[in-house]
């Protein structure tokens, strides 16, 4: 029977007596409670078998061997849970019992009882009671060779006792053993009786110890000795071996917490548990005991401190000589325990058990233990071999991927400098080598019949995956190797050396950026870097360098200290040259000051058999970011007939192609001279990720083998990462067309995760961030007009794409596609067109074809490869179905666009150069640059057919290119760019002018190359200016070339570097060129071929990091070349520039276009109406007759018309398809780019669109579906605009016939002036942190802000700015594989935005947290500034940019965001940064840079943190020009912080659903802390005047002083006397007063002064205390103000639509140009009322008063200008009958109010009597005339929020105030 144990042990018989059997064999009676039952089983358990009978005793245990066991009455079900069961490889206690036995049976159930009790065994008798133990491997047969039974006796129980001597070595099978033990004792064990001889088996089951099956096991030799043991599942193995072959009294586990957590438990019940039986089994004479000793995980545990504090417990413990340490962990923790076994007690045996990849390929083999000092790594310690190195792989499953990956840098330099075969192992199976480890869960074809839930993978050869064969393979070659070299070089006498390959600068880098940097991601740049010195000294070639940096970044290992990933890391520490040449110093394999590097002279050999001697001057180069060129020495400019030949590398344009083609094709094709570049390289990795075609190496990787998939390519397992690599980019969109969907994952599979799910059904193309901004849109819309199935992930008509697989694959047919951007559209489908479903026929539109040459060269090579292309008139071609034949070999020719530049050398300086493969022959429209180029200039030009020779004139004489014309050469223009600068002036034209056109394109390459241009010649004294398409420089003597001083900038652009290197080589005292790792994308070996070809002498240069202003400062140079072209002063243009709306029909284009040209008082013009006027016929009348391409064409010539006439001053509304023609597209952009002009993109929700379209038939309907025309259209509107406008509707708005409700329409009008205000600088809508005192922002926190509408007033209670944190917004509605949207689109977080101000007209702070800062968005530089120039585009006045990100990146959003403010903000997530730090100081220049406002957030560990943080403040504020600084200390000791700082500190509400950052208060609980602290001291305001006890002002304001925290109070102080107030405005405790009459005049003596304001109205009711100084510490003021012109003014606005906080409008004709008011009654508030209605622009005031005197004497206080008139009777005709009507006579006077004084017909009533509520006035004017009225308790609330305002510096909490007033009222 079953029954459940609590514990390993078995269970007493009484405690069998209480449990209920878990399952009996009589409920076995189904193959499903087998498998059920069998599950169970990894629970702890006992189970029993008894009462064998002696007939089928023979039968049961030959069983065995097939791990079955009959019962007498089992049934077949039983026999096949038993087979799984014993299947198990388990401990067996086996016992013979001659107890006698009635002779009649009993049942089963009292056989199973008598058994249950029988089989006990008391833990303190197993001694006695033991009989036989043995651990077995299941399933096998093997002979036994020996088993020494010895005799056997019955105890004193009748027990028949007998023992087994087993010989471990070998595996027993089980039948041997027990009928050995059955031949033993006195009797024969074995008799055919009636009666059975009770034999019982005990089985004992648990999960901690269930063992694993006997492992196959790889052992390695080193130093004579098979000590190094490799495979899957080892810990009983090793255990057995160590107990077994290395004896000791004690056993010392060293490992560190990270290891503990995981496996140390584990280890050590085994090891307990194998020591008792085995010590039972009398295998071991005592019982060792097992001891632990655990230390903080991390390089910082290597040192002599944690060494002592080792040894100190070893002590304590009384441990001696023959104690062995069990050192089981990384690098660390071997080369830590290693070295204390060395020296205590002058040397102790240990074992190496490594837990990860490092340690197993790397440092647990050799001996080498040793700890780290401040001076360096590993440079005190010994050498001390290990008895066993145990490697169990399976450690590996449980290793973070990136130290799995740090790992792999050991294994890749083994097989570098020992096996090329080794090498492409690693090269060709990375993906595998991956699964082996990060994907442990596997479908394995097994002979076992265990359940799969019990087997234990990968320990025998049989259950081994072959990822799984494919690892072991992988360690096993480094393993064997590094026990090759320790056996034959211990003690590192020289060949040892090798394994140093990378680690002579890695480990420099090492000390400098540990622990940032792991080791091998540090030793992965130093063998790159020492192999690009070995190929810098001419001992290795490009094509090892590139396949060694491939290999590294397939395994996503970094090889550069710049990439994006590593700078992150690092944050700001730099690895100056100096430093690393200096620790360098300190490296045992030097030779004196003789620094040794290992050099490869190929993949898997080295140059020599140790390391090498490099000089300091070489390393210097290599590791320099930058490179000084000498200029060329004069000896060579001399020797005019000096000629040089060289080779440039392969094509990159020929390289990609072929790739493309050889893996489409069918055969095995040897491409010979492939370009090894980032480009070529990203390509290959791309088609070996779809699965495209095989790849080998040969010629030491001169020749790439590819043997074609002939089509057919698979869905990549991960999305395809580009770099900025534009050619691959568009290949391989439609490459991936052809994709075939993938099988659907089997049911029995194991969980798929969401990501791999998504990477099962689609091809993911993504890039860098220049990748994601260039163009690829053309290539799209052709391939989804064609059928394919094409996403936007990002930007619209950028990188990321997703593509999705289709059973129909590229469908093939008539294709038109715009080709005037690039010809790689053109070329990416015809490589693919062949395998289209049907014939393609392509036809390339939008006018002049870009690049033909390249078109060109694209046919020619799918010739090549056997398909033709024919071309038919006009640019059009026709391509039939095929296959390409794969030719046998294939040659690349040299790249001409890199040969332009040894070219342009012998020009420039007089000399010589050959270029032997390119000549008139080639396929590249660059060879032609020396005939068109070089030959004009004054060079002699020699071309054949298959070379190009150029001899330079005298330096110095090179002629300008007056006009020329480079569109088929575009790359070249940078070359030709730099000689032009040194031009010498025409004789004839008497200029020296350089015009290049046709080369628009290079606009959108790898930077804006002709803005760079411009900008970088410039540094040298060079004028260049942009023209339309291309540059014009003007030449300069080479004497007056001065290099720039901090180098040339190269905007991480290959052909800038390159091109500024010809310049370089005759400009005085030579340049330098920063950025020089950026020509690796075409000419890695560049700066090696320049000294040791071109022979110019080159010195690295060090200038330290890139700083961020540097790239800010040379984009703002290029913006300002950019604008410099423009006639009128950009202030101008942003207040008069027309704006342009463009969108879909339907959006509200034309409404917003008449409501925003009325309230900017512009002119507006709708373009379809002016179609209409210009041809004298309607749009749909004109596309009957001519059709829509007529019309498009005559829409284009309408819109330049209207650009160029109507420049300014309009709103220019245009037709929903204007961005259909490509030349509309090209005059918007051109109209921002060159114009500043606005183009405001319109966007409503598409399904709202298409409702309202079906209803209008006013224009022509769409010939496709509206959402088709959206999708094509959407992208085109994004790229043609700079700004968007999101017409948010409310749901419920929208009525049964398509119509927005009319008020609802209002507020969209409102939210697109508020847009239009901002991004012409109108109105700002910015919180002015200089003047207030303090500053705060809400955080909102909501996944869905429309949550939080309703109650928003409430939660922005006494904020100045909302803060949108983007990264906490979710979508849970759009459609994914798991339903949910990893972060909400665009479109979503834009209406998000305009619901929020839809509600608020609080300033928006746009944040998107990355994770690395604190956040939830994922840490990518690209989809980060994609929302953050969305942000710039919806207008938001602040955008948040975390400093962290790519310094171009921010640069370049600085450039185009408008009148956007940027907080430029850190946060010191990991808390290690200090107040009084150096770091702090650098984050703080950084953010200084970029922001208007600068934010570092730090932590607060102690209380005392916040001391240093406000130590730094102070330091800041020294600086009378500092910025707004916002410095906090999160955490709850890091409140005081929040409580002190002054701008824009976030705060939180009690409504939002948690806390934005830990620590985090409300305004209130920071209102309450600054009183608590002295900072905001109690004051005491009064409302003075007489009668004032029914007065609502202290409801009001002592409401609004709760709910923001104040500890203030207003109080009535009624006095006729004014004398009586001196004391109170003596007070130190005064805070303000509201006046009243009859003292609004009389106060005015009493003040220091009063504001213009209150002097024109004559009146004061606001007393403001000011204190002056810094702090409020000096002298008091007492200042008067007026808000009664407020309230007044405020009412109107609110009560016609206007937003009287921010001057937002929405149309109506209450406000005219001539509009005109009435005010009635001549007291001191008519004075408010007519100063309200002039601020409001109304240009004519009618007063009437009964006493016309009274009436002229107010009109004589104000200037003329106030146009007020009087009149003596309201009924009088009125020339303008007023709109707005204020009445300032009490609400109980007898005044007749006449009808005529309406006659206006719609308007606003003003009633400032606030007794009664209701006037009569009120009710005449609202139910008999239709008017608006506004109560005069409404106009006391709007005055009273003011003085709030005023008093507090706090926003007003209106809802709160204004509900407690009404209640009271």
């Amino acid at each position: 029977m079953l029954i459940p144990s609590p514990s390993p042990s078995l269970l007493r018989p009484e405690d069998l007596e209480r449990q209920k059997p878990l399952l009996s064999i009589s409920n076995l009676k189904t193959p499903q409670r087998s498998v059920e039952w069998s599950r169970k089983l990894w629970s702890p358990t006992v189970i029993g078998f008894a009462d064998l009978p002696s007939t089928s005793f023979n039968i049961s245990f030959s069983s065995i061997l097939q791990n079955s066991v009959f019962f007498d009455d089992a049934t077949s079900h039983e026999h096949e849970l038993l087979q799984d069961i014993l299947a198990l490889n388990t401990v067996f206690i086996c016992c013979l019992q001659s107890t006698r036995k009635s002779k009649q049976a009993k049942s089963a159930r009292e056989k199973r009882q008598q058994f249950a009790a029988n089989a006990w065994i008391k833990p303190q008798s197993i001694k006695d009671k033991l009989k036989l133990y043995t651990d077995v491997r299941a399933g096998k047969e093997e002979t036994l060779k020996s088993c020494d039974t010895g005799g056997a006796q019955i105890d004193a129980n009748g027990c028949v006792v007998c023992t087994a001597n087993i010989n471990d070595e070998t595996s027993i099978a089980r039948e041997e053993v027990i009928r050995r033990v059955m031949r033993i004792g006195k009797k024969p064990a074995i008799k055919r009786q009636r009666h059975p001889v009770p034999f019982k088996i005990v089985m004992m089951t648990t999960q901690s110890s269930i063992t694993t099956p006997e492992p196959d096991v790889v052992k390695v030799s080193v130093l004579g000795s098979e000590s190094i043991i490799l495979g899957f599942h080892l810990t009983d193995y090793m255990i057995k071996e160590i107990l077994r072959k290395v004896p000791s009294s004690t056993y010392v586990i060293i490992t560190d917490t990270n290891i503990a957590s995981l496996h140390l438990n584990r280890v050590t019940s085994r090891f307990n548990t194998m020591c008792e039986a085995l010590f039972l089994a009398r295998i071991l004479s005592s019982q060792p005991r097992l001891i632990t000793y655990i230390v903080s995980p991390g390089e910082q545990s290597k040192s002599r401190e944690t060494k002592a504090q080792i040894e100190d417990y070893l002590l304590e413990q009384a441990c001696t000589r023959d104690t062995c340490i069990i050192a089981m962990g990384g690098g660390v923790i071997g080369d830590l325990s290693g070295f204390v076994a060395a020296t205590y007690m002058r040397g102790i045996p240990y074992i190496q058990i490594p837990t990860t990849l490092l340690a197993m390929v790397d440092s647990s083999i050799g001996g080498k233990a040793a700890i780290d000092t401040p001076h360096g790594k590993n440079l005190i310690g010994a050498f001390w071999q290990p008895r066993f190195i145990f490697i169990d792989l399976c450690f590996l499953e449980t290793l973070p991927e990136r130290e799995f990956v740090n790992g792999m840098a050991e294994v890749i330099k083994t097989a570098a400098i020992s096996s090329e075969n080794d090498f492409m192992n690693l090269e060709n199976e990375f993906e595998s080598i991956f699964e082996a480890v990060l994907k442990p869960k596997r479908d394995i074809r097994r002979k076992s019949v265990v359940p799969d839930h019990l087997i234990i993978e990968g320990a025998t050869i049989s259950t081994r995956a072959s990822s799984q064969e494919l690892l072991l393979s992988v360690v096993l070659a480094s393993v064997k190797f590094k026990a090759y070299v320790v056996t034959n070089d211990e003690r590192e006498g020289g060949l040892r050396e090798l394994l140093n390959f990378g680690h002579t600068i890695g480990h420099a880098i090492e000390a400098i950026l540990s622990p940032e940097m792991l080791h091998g991601e540090c030793i992965s740049i130093g063998m790159l870097k020492e192999a690009e010195i070995a190929r810098n000294l001419g001992y290795l070639n490009q094509v090892g360098v590139g396949r060694l940096s491939r290999c590294l970044q397939n395994y996503g290992l970094p090889v550069s200290l710049e990439e994006q990933k590593i700078l992150k890391l690092i944050d700001n520490k730099y690895c100056s040259v100096e430093r690393l040449l200096d620790i360098m110093k300190v490296d045992k394999k030097n030779q004196g000051d003789k620094k040794k590097i290992v050099m490869l002279s190929s993949i898997g050999s080295t140059y020599e058999k140790k390391a090498t001697v490099v000089s300091d001057e070489v390393i210097r180069k290599a590791l320099s970011p930058s490179i000084k060129i000498l200029p060329m020495e004069p000896k060579l400019l001399s020797a005019p007939n000096s000629e040089v030949i060289i080779s440039t590398p392969g094509s990159k344009s020929v390289s990609n192609r072929a790739l493309i083609l050889a893996s489409l094709g069918e055969g095995t094709c040897r491409i010979k001279g492939l370009l090894h570049s980032d480009d070529t390289q990203v390509m290959l990795g791309a088609l070996q990720k779809l699965g495209g075609a095989q790849f080998e190496w040969e010629d030491n990787g001169e020749t790439l083998i590819v043997i074609g998939g002939g089509g057919k390519f698979k869905v990549p397992d991960s999305e395809i990462y580009l770099g900025n690599a534009g050619t691959a980019a568009r290949f391989l969109t439609t490459l991936c067309t052809l994709v075939q969907p993938p099988l659907e994952p089997s049911s029995n599979n194991d969980k798929i995760t969401n990501k791999a799910k998504k990477s099962l059904h689609h091809t993911i193309l993504t890039g860098n961030t220049r990748m994601k901004q260039r163009p690829i849109a053309p290539l799209v819309e052709a391939l989804r007009e064609n059928g394919s199935e094409i996403r936007y992930m990002g930007n619209q008509g950028s990188l990321p794409l997703e593509i999705a697989p289709s059973n129909n694959g590229f469908h093939g047919g008539s294709i038109s596609l715009a080709a005037s951007i690039s010809s790689q559209y053109v070329s990416s489908i015809l490589m693919c067109a062949p395998y289209a479903t049907e014939p393609i026929r392509l036809s390339l539109t939008g006018g002049q074809v870009i690049s033909q040459p390249y078109i060109d060269m694209t046919i020619s090579m799918m010739n090549s490869f056997g398909i033709k292309v024919e071309r038919l008139l006009g640019d059009v071609y026709q391509i039939q179905q095929g296959k390409y034949k794969n030719p046998k070999v294939y040659m690349i020719e040299s790249d001409a666009s890199s040969a332009t530049y040894p070219l342009a050398i012998a020009a420039i300086t007089g000399t010589t150069c050959t270029i032997p493969n390119i000549g008139a022959s080639s396929l590249q429209g660059d060879a032609a640059f020396a005939v068109k180029v070089l030959e004009p200039m004054g060079c002699k030009v020699t071309q054949t057919a298959t070379s190009t020779t150029v001899l330079g004139p005298p330096v110095g004489s090179l002629r300008p290119l007056p006009n020329i014309d480079m569109e088929t050469m575009t790359d070249a223009f940078l070359t030709a760019s730099v000689l032009a600068a040194v031009a010498k002036t025409d004789p004839k034209k008497g200029e020296n002018i350089t015009r290049i056109t046709g080369i628009a394109n290079q606009r959108v390459k790898e930077c804006n190359r002709i803005a760079a241009m411009i900008c970088e010649l410039s540094k040298f004294g060079v004028t260049a200016s942009e023209l339309p398409d291309g540059i014009q420089i003007h030449g300069l003597p080479i004497q007056s070339l001065k290099a720039p001083a901090k180098g040339v900038i190269c905007y991480d652009d290959h052909r800038v570097a390159m091109s500024f290197s010809v310049l370089s080589s005759i400009v005085p005292n030579g340049t330098i060129i920063r950025e020089k790792k950026c020509v690796e994308k075409t000419w890695p070996g560049w700066w090696d071929d320049l000294e040791r070809r071109l022979n110019f002498k080159l010195v690295g240069v060090d200038l330290g990091p890139l700083k961020h202003e540097e790239w800010f400062d040379d984009i703002v140079d290029l913006q300002k070349q950019e604008t410099s072209r423009l006639n009128l002063n950009q202030a101008d243009i942003i207040e008069s520039s027309s704006i342009i709306f463009i969108g879909m029909r339907g959006v509200g284009k034309t409404t917003l276009g008449k409501a925003a040209a009325k309230l900017l008082n512009r002119k507006f013009l709708d373009m379809d109406d002016h179609f209409e006027a210009t041809h004298s016929t309607t749009i749909l009348e004109f596309i009957k007759k001519e059709g829509w391409s007529a019309f498009r064409a005559k829409e284009a010539e309408i819109l330049l018309n209207v650009l160029e006439n109507y420049p300014f001053d309009y709103i220019i509304c245009c037709g929903g398809g204007v961005v259909e023609t490509p030349s509309s597209r090209e005059l918007l952009k051109k109209y921002i780019r060159e114009k500043g002009g606005k183009v405001v993109h319109i966007v409503r929700n598409i399904d709202e669109v298409v409702s309202y379209l079906t209803r209008d038939t006013s224009r022509p309907m769409f010939d496709q579906d509206v959402l088709d025309v959206w999708k094509r259209r959407e992208i085109w509107y994004k790229e043609c605009s700079n700004y968007e406008f999101v017409v948010a509707i409310q749901t419920g708005v929208i009525n049964s016939e398509g119509y927005i409700d009319q008020s609802e329409w209002q507020k969209v009008e409102r939210d697109i002036f508020r847009l239009l205000n901002f991004i012409t600088g109108k109105e700002t809508n910015y919180v002015n942190v200089n003047l207030r005192e303090r500053s705060f922002f809400i955080s909102l926190n909501h996944s869905d802000v429309t949550v939080a509408l309703q109650n928003l007033q409430t939660i922005t209670h006494g904020a100045d700015a909302i803060e949108l944190r983007v990264d906490l917004l979710s979508q849970k509605t759009v459609a994914t594989t798991d339903g949910i949207s990893p972060r909400p689109s665009t479109e979503y977080i834009g209406r998000q935005l305009a619901l929020l101000r839809r509600f608020s007209n609080l300033p928006i702070i746009f944040t998107v947290r990355s994770q690395g800062q604190g956040g939830q968005f994922p840490d990518d530089n690209d989809d980060m500034f994609q929302l953050l120039h969305q942000a710039a585009k919806w207008g938001c006045e602040y955008i948040d940019v975390e400093i962290v990100w790519s310094p171009i990146s921010i640069a370049k959003l600085l450039k185009c965001k408008g009148y956007s403010k940027i907080i430029a903000s850190w946060h010191d997530i990991t808390a290690t940064m200090t107040w009084n730090g150096d770091s702090i100081q650098a984050h703080y220049k950084t953010a200084n840079q970029y922001g208007d406002i600068i934010k570092i957030i730090g932590k607060a560990n102690s209380f005392s943190d916040n001391f240093q943080l406000l130590e730094f403040l102070q330091k800041i504020q020294k600086d009378p020009h500092h910025k707004p600084i916002i410095a906090l200390n999160m955490g709850e000791k890091g409140q005081l912080t929040r409580i002190i700082n002054k701008t824009f500190t976030p705060v939180t509400h009690p409504l939002l659903p948690i806390k934005a950052a830990p620590g985090q208060l409300s305004i209130s609980e920071i209102h309450q802390g600054l009183h608590l602290i002295g900072l905001l001291p109690k004051k005491n305001f009064y409302l003075f005047g007489t009668p004032i006890s029914h007065s609502m002002s202290p409801t009001l304001h002592n409401a609004g002083f709760k709910v923001l925290g104040f500890p203030h109070k207003y109080h009535l102080f009624e006095s006729e006397d004014l004398m009586a107030v001196k004391p109170i405005l003596n007070d130190p405790e005064f805070g303000g007063a509201s006046v009243t009459i009859p003292h609004k005049s009389a106060i005015i003596p009493f003040l220091s002064e009063i504001t213009e304001d209150a002097k024109l109205i004559g009146a004061v009711n606001t007393v403001i205390v000011r204190l002056e100084g810094d702090g409020g510490s000096g002298k008091r003021k007492l200042i008067g103000d007026n808000t009664d012109w407020l309230g007044i003014l405020y009412a109107i606005r609110s009560a016609i639509g206007l937003d009287g906080n921010h001057n937002i409008l929405i149309p109506g004709e209450i406000l005219e140009s001539n509009s005109s008011a009435l005010v009635i009654g001549a007291g001191g508030t008519s004075r408010a009322a007519i100063y309200a209605l002039h601020k409001l622009g109304v240009t004519t005031i009618y007063l009437y008063n009964r006493t016309p005197a009274k009436a002229n004497e107010i009109i004589a206080q104000f200037p003329n200008n106030y146009s007020i008139i009087p009149i003596r009777s309201l009924t009088d005709p009125l020339p303008i009958p007023p709109r707005t009507i204020v009445s300032t006579i009490p609400g109980t006077t007898d005044l007749e109010i006449p009808d005529e004084i309406f006659a206006s017909g719609a308007g606003v009533l003003i009633d400032l009597a606030y007794k009664p509520k209701r006037t009569r006035f009120l009710e005449k004017a609202e139910r008999e005339h239709g008017w608006i009225g506004v109560e005069g308790i409404q106009i006391l609330i709007e005055q009273g929020l003011k003085q709030f305002e005023l008093w507090t510096g706090r926003k007003a909490p209106r809802d709160v105030m204004t509900e407690q007033v009404l209640n009271k009222y």
